[in-house]
């Protein structure tokens, strides 16, 4: 079961940036929970955090395959992504943009990390039974 961080605990970034390319062998194809952590942050700003996906590590797609809704607070936020239907993707990173509005620095600072954690497809299955009409 593939577990890792996509953008490491306590980063803290004031631009956007992407994170190191992750190589999924030998998982790609499958189901993963993202979680964003948004531990530490100044006030009037925003992130936006999504993940892009490559066959080679060098090129990216330009959409990603997955995006997180826009943040604004400290939480920490889970997401779903499915790349079962996107066998081509062998490698995954994390992209971010950050904006601050109104006074003080015109500076953002974000403290965050994102985890990715396999979903076993023991619980696929089973809740794929759930779905099912009988």
């Amino acid at each position: 079961m593939m577990q890792a961080l996509l953008v490491p605990e306590k980063t803290t970034v004031t631009a956007k940036g992407d994170g190191p390319a992750l190589e999924l062998k030998p998982a790609q194809g499958r189901v993963f929970l993202l979680t964003l952590a948004i531990t530490n942050i100044i006030e009037q700003e925003s992130l936006d955090v999504s993940v892009c996906g490559s066959a080679d590590g060098a090129a990216w797609d330009a959409k990603p395959v997955a995006a997180f809704p826009q943040k604004f607070y400290r939480e920490e936020v889970p997401l779903l992504l499915d790349l079962t239907a996107r066998p081509e993707v062998k490698f995954i990173r994390a992209h971010w943009e950050v904006a601050r509005w109104g006074r003080g620095s015109e500076t953002p600072m974000f403290e965050f990390h994102v985890a990715l954690r396999e979903v076993p497809q023991e619980i696929l299955q089973e809740a794929a039974g759930r779905t099912r009409v009988r």
